[in-house]
């Protein structure tokens, strides 16, 4: 996929802005504060899901307007396509001239791979980060994925209610038992996705993470369910078994407290807890080893580079991090944020964007 054509209008900060990307490499760079973040975000937008910054469109929209509007030109499955998203009280896209029900139809259509400072807590926060990174990626290469997601929470929000109605009656908990056969079949379904998309992230990743540490350590993680590729119905029966186990806790915390809503991967170095025993900088190298493997996998699968957005990434790396990970994209389309561009500008042929108080001017 390339992009071929990027604007914004009322975006946060971005009043007017529009450019023409290079097929490969695009430096971004400018101080601090001028808008450099929010082309990125606005890039990312357009692949259906939320912000890395921000839940709630007002966020989005330029003080004292009332409307933004993102539009994309791009070269994706063969054929030139188009994209506008206006953002007011909700998201509304028009796809090819088609106004879509969702944003969300962009699954599947349009890839882009984002890794920004927020994107460290894949490593350092808590298992919802690395769930979400998970679901993030597959929903990308499998829409029916995220379909698959949205029936699960559904069901799991409804046995939650039905929780806090039975409250401490617990001579009622056979009303749970379609709840907890219908959380059982979907949550088994996720699960099996996730697992075989997890052995093959994990073997990238680690091949990734070992040229970008020269070797130095050794990088690899597992799914808590299982380390073994199972079947789907061998997940099942395990999952039934874990919610009749949990029925107990669920009465008290008037929650659900087993399935995949609250499963984790487990990141290690060298066989050492990546998440406490790993430097910052190991942990970056980590979450970027992690998202350059979703990146390959999307290319392996859908036959698609995605676009790839590095948010304030390189000023943290060593030199040598750096020519690994820039070599490792060689071809493909990227877009990277930065104050001090000398560096990369001698790295790789491509444009460089200068960004000053939200307007943005390609430079020679």
């Amino acid at each position: 996929m390339i992009i071929k054509h990027h604007s914004a209008k009322n975006f946060r900060n971005l009043e007017s802005v529009s450019f023409a990307p290079h097929p490969e490499m695009n430096v971004i760079y400018g101080e601090n504060g001028q808008g450099k973040t929010n082309i990125i975000e606005s890039i990312w937008l357009l692949t259906g899901f939320y912000s890395f910054r921000a839940r709630k469109n007002a966020q989005l929209i330029e003080q004292g307007k009332d409307e933004a509007e993102i539009e994309n030109i791009f070269y994706s499955h063969s054929r030139e396509q188009n994209a506008v998203m206006k953002i007011n009280k909700r998201k509304e896209l028009v796809l090819n001239g088609v106004k879509e029900e969702s944003p969300r139809v962009m699954m599947g259509k349009y890839f882009a791979v984002v890794f920004s400072p927020a994107t460290l807590g894949i490593v350092q926060d808590g298992p919802g980060e690395r769930r979400k990174l998970i679901d993030i990626a597959l929903s990308l290469i499998k829409p029916n994925y995220a379909v698959l997601m949205s029936r699960y929470l559904r069901v799991l929000d409804q046995r939650n209610a039905l929780l806090k109605k039975l409250g401490e009656r617990s001579f009622e908990f056979d009303y749970m038992a379609p709840w907890d056969t219908e959380l059982a079949n979907l949550g088994a379904k996720i699960i099996k996705y996730r697992l075989d998309y997890i052995e093959q992230l994990s073997a990238l990743s680690s091949e990734i993470y070992n040229g970008i540490s020269s070797g130095r350590e050794a990088f690899s993680f597992y799914y808590d369910f299982s380390k073994e590729n199972i079947s789907e119905e061998e997940i099942k029966e395990k999952l039934i078994s874990e919610i009749e186990k949990s029925r107990e806790a669920d009465i008290k915390r008037l929650y659900t407290n087993a399935g995949p809503h609250t499963h984790d991967l487990v990141l290690t170095l060298n066989g050492r807890d990546a998440r406490t025993f790993g430097s910052q900088g190991q942990q970056r190298s980590c979450a970027l080893a992690m998202k350059l493997g979703e990146a390959s996998i999307i290319e392996r699968i859908t036959g698609e580079c995605p676009v790839v957005l590095l948010d304030d990434v390189m000023s943290e790396l060593d030199e040598g991090r750096q020519t690994f990970i820039l070599n490792y994209l060689d071809n493909w389309q990227v877009f990277i944020t930065c104050c001090d561009p000398s560096q990369l500008l001698r790295s790789k042929k491509g444009k460089a964007f200068e960004v000053i108080n939200g307007e943005i001017k390609e430079m020679e």
